[in-house]
């Protein structure tokens, strides 16, 4: 099937798109809706009580309860919308875990998940503390439980998916252990929504941050899930217009979840195109999803193996269709502009993961990620457009 024609970006451009693991694309659905919004009842929400309002206000709390329903949250009060994936963690880490004593990490983590430690003064050993990995960047369990016995009662923050490498982490298994040792756990899901199925009540995390410009919709807007039974025990991240029950100049009494936690006017558009994202990725049906990505990823490997020189750094075990490596004696942001220059999209770098990159002894690496919307021409022309990059930086 063509799901490029349900993308505009591929009408409109002669770039061979192979960069979603730092944004997708959008359909055409969620641009109609967002264009729809503006143009037709641009209105605030949870203030004015004309026909526009409350039209914005209905549409904009649907999107809320379609999304506690599409990760299977208990209740829509769970669900706060947020500007991203680094908000949500912001957020929490202001909020609710900076009491910890301990905090722990992965890996694998985004700078997202790893500057706002700092900013509480965290360093190694001294209130942070990072689970190595063991082959293929599987998540040390062993090491994991080892630390949890020293730091029982700490705040564990984890990716669900690396963003640098396309690894897969067990989060279920993750938060299983951290709770046996009284333990929280907020799981940084940025790649999560656009490849994977995920269930609240499975998982059973403490915390979820949630992208939406990774998953379809537009830049700027995302959600964080907050289990039910903690959302009297996070505190505001900040305060305003929408937030308030009462208000005197001796106190201000706050609404309940989720609206104490959303200050200020939100990205209404925004958030009403996300689900148009998310019923668009519903249709679609996350097994067609899963299978097409896979069989575009084996591709993807088994054509760069057959090129000399090339070197990986994880195999497609237990990853998305997220492939990072290198050349051999050649430095990827050489090989990123000779690819810009041939109309190829991909990234090259540290892909805001410096640390892992640190460790493994490198300044990067070139990514392709793929969505479903890509498909075998895609990969054949980036493969053509590889190899001679590589002859003109050889010769």
């Amino acid at each position: 099937m063509n799901y490029k024609e349900h993308f505009p970006y591929f009408q409109n451009s002669n770039i061979t798109y192979l960069d979603s693991g730092a944004t997708t694309q959008k359909p055409q659905c969620v641009i109609d809706a967002e264009l729809e919004y503006y143009t037709h009842y641009c209105a605030n929400t949870h203030r004015s009580n004309f026909g526009n309002a409350n039209k914005a206000t209905t549409n904009y709390e649907n999107a809320r309860k379609y999304l506690q329903k599409f990760i299977n949250a208990k209740d829509s009060s769970e669900i706060i919308f947020t500007k991203g994936v680094t908000e949500s963690i912001n957020f929490i880490a202001s909020a609710f875990a900076k009491e910890f004593k301990t905090v722990i990490i992965s890996s694998l983590e985004h700078h997202s998940n790893i500057v706002p430690w700092h900013m509480q003064n965290r360093t190694i050993g001294d209130g942070l503390e990072v689970v190595g990995y063991k082959d293929n960047f599987a998540f040390d369990f062993e090491e994991f439980e080892i630390i949890l016995q020293k730091n029982p009662n700490s705040f564990v923050s984890v990716t669900h998916i690396s963003n640098a490498f396309g690894t897969i982490n067990d989060i279920k298994k993750i938060c299983q252990l951290a709770h046996k040792y009284d333990s929280y756990v907020l799981v940084d899901g940025a790649q999560s929504l656009t490849h994977k199925k995920v269930d609240m009540i499975d998982i059973d995390c403490d915390f979820f941050a949630i992208s939406g410009h990774k998953a379809f919709a537009a830049t700027g807007v995302g959600a964080l899930y907050i289990k039910q039974e903690l959302l009297h025990r996070v505190k505001p991240y900040q305060t305003g217009g929408a937030t308030i029950k009462t208000v005197s100049y001796e106190k201000s009494v706050l609404l309940d979840s989720p609206f104490k936690f959303e200050a200020g006017t939100q990205n209404i558009a925004g958030v009403i195109g996300f689900k148009k994202a998310l019923e668009f990725v519903n249709s679609i049906g996350y097994k067609s999803i899963e299978k097409r990505e896979y069989s575009l990823y084996e591709y993807l490997h088994n054509e760069l193996k057959k090129i000399e020189g090339i070197i990986f750094y994880n195999t497609t075990k237990n990853s998305i269709a997220n492939k990072s490596f290198n050349i051999k004696n050649l430095v990827h942001d050489d090989v990123g502009m000779l690819l810009d220059k041939q109309k190829i999209a991909i990234r090259v770098g540290h892909h805001c993961a410096m640390p892992i990159m640190t460790k493994l002894q490198i300044q990067g690496t070139i990514r392709v990620s793929l969505a479903f919307y890509n498909d075998f021409e895609d990969i054949d022309i980036f493969i053509v457009a590889f190899k001679k990059s590589m002859k003109m930086l050889k010769d």
